[in-house]
């Protein structure tokens, strides 16, 4: 029974030190954040087709604000020269063509975008 007793003192305190200490213990101070602002929605889908050696992508914007849109075509061939094309602009509810070409095989193609000021 004593020993019973002494056991659960000994819990007892342990417990308060261990709770006393985490009290202690500094804490990271944490200032007050601005809601966050509403993501600006942007960037036209683009659609690009392969046929042989010749890549034609359709780039649709369907946001308020530009979206600069160019062509980029990585040939096969290591003697091909790959191609970036130059940059047209997708108005607002506009659709764009881009077009290019490899002398033989293609090995990838993508479209990179680029905010535009109003």
């Amino acid at each position: 029974m004593r020993l019973s007793r002494s056991l659960a003192s000994v819990t007892a305190a342990i417990a308060l030190v261990i709770s006393l200490a985490y009290e202690a213990m500094p804490h990271a101070r944490v200032e007050a954040r601005k809601p966050a602002a509403a993501p600006q929605l942007f960037g036209a889908a683009c659609r690009t087709t392969v046929h042989g050696s010749h890549v034609i992508a359709y780039c649709h914007n369907p946001y308020p604000l530009t979206d600069r849109v160019s062509l980029h075509i990585e040939c096969d061939r290591w003697w091909d020269i790959d191609s970036d094309g130059t940059g047209i602009d997708a108005g607002p509810a506009q659709t764009v063509r881009l077009a290019g070409r490899c002398w033989e095989d293609v090995r990838a193609v993508w479209v990179s975008h680029q905010k535009r000021a109003r």
